[in-house]
């Protein structure tokens, strides 16, 4: 990859990781108005709509898969959208939001282990240290955004493994991703595996009883924007660009971007519901950014070296 096309890249995947902590945001203004699972359902919904429209104007159709292509799919639904949802909704009833996004914040590290364990990536020194200070810094964001919650919340067991199940299912979904994204293409798996996940978090909130539509009449106009949000732009949008950088820079680069989702989140919340932004979040806040710099500094480096060593006369 050319040095400038790794540059746009790393920028989608910024997007993506502030995309995605401004879904922090709207599902706190979804949250007193439609049950945990209906939202979900919603939200893929909505995904499902959006990618399935832009397929249709853009006159792509979908591709024809074999069975192992449909089984990795079936995998990444299930994983990816169904169970991260459903541990992530139900987690939260039994731990607070700030412990949570503490053990989700592993997420860099742990996706890191493992495509180093399953996928044979290598990990510089400089990867490895770029983890530890977005680790860190989004241990320092989280910490000084809400310490007297986490003081006060001592959660549960059952909540702590619940959200521990959400870092588990976004690693396998990550990894799984890289080889089937390759192959089809980050739009064809995209709009696939959300498709097939859908249709899990419809069954799953048809059959807990709550797929309770009457309530879709008490919801407010800032609750339906935040639905399309999540749905058409933290959902449809943000997976293609992320699934599109696992492609091109491989899990451990993509993975450290994550890291940025506890900042994004305590900005998001201080412009739109006038949260209060401390030093310790502006200290993480700097942290991660060093981090994710350092995690990509060694192979930007390499790829302009590369570049360098192919423009110049003497390796024609």
């Amino acid at each position: 990859m050319k040095p400038a096309a790794d540059a746009i890249t790393c920028l989608k995947l910024c997007l993506v990781s502030m995309i995605w902590g401004g879904t922090f945001v709207a599902g706190r203004f979804l949250s007193d108005e439609m049950p945990p699972l209906l939202s979900a359902s919603l939200r893929f919904v909505m995904a499902s709509l959006a990618l399935l429209g832009f397929l249709l104007l853009s006159r792509i159709p979908l591709v024809r898969l074999n069975t192992r292509q449909f089984l990795q799919l079936l995998l990444l639904g299930f994983f990816g959208i169904f169970l991260y949802n459903l541990c992530f909704f139900y987690g939260l009833r039994e731990i607070g939001a700030s412990r949570a996004a503490l053990i989700v914040a592993l997420n860099p590290a742990v996706m890191a282990l493992v495509a180093r364990v399953f996928l044979r990536d290598t990990l510089s020194i400089g990867q490895l240290s770029g983890i530890a200070l977005c680790l860190a810094g989004a241990g320092m964001v989280i910490l000084g955004h809400a310490a007297p919650a986490l003081a006060g919340n001592a959660g549960s067991g059952w909540g702590d493994a619940l959200i521990l199940g959400c870092v588990a299912s976004w690693v396998i979904y990550s990894v799984c991703a890289r080889e089937l994204s390759a192959t089809i293409g980050p739009l064809q798996t995209v709009t696939l595996s959300i498709l097939l996940g859908t249709a899990m978090l419809c069954a799953a909130t048809l059959a807990l009883g709550q797929m309770q539509l009457a309530s879709l009449a008490r919801v407010s106009g800032p609750g339906w924007l935040s639905l399309l949000y999540l749905g058409v732009v933290g959902s449809a949008l943000a997976y293609i660009w992320y699934y599109d950088g696992i492609a091109r820079i491989g899990v451990t680069r993509a993975g450290s971007f994550i890291a940025l989702n506890p900042l994004t989140a305590v900005l998001s919340g201080a412009l739109l519901l006038g949260e209060t932004l401390t030093w310790r979040s502006c200290t993480g806040g700097g942290l991660i950014i060093a981090g994710i710099l350092l995690c990509n500094a060694g192979a930007r480096l390499r790829l302009a070296w590369r570049a360098r060593l192919q423009a110049s006369p003497g390796s024609r």
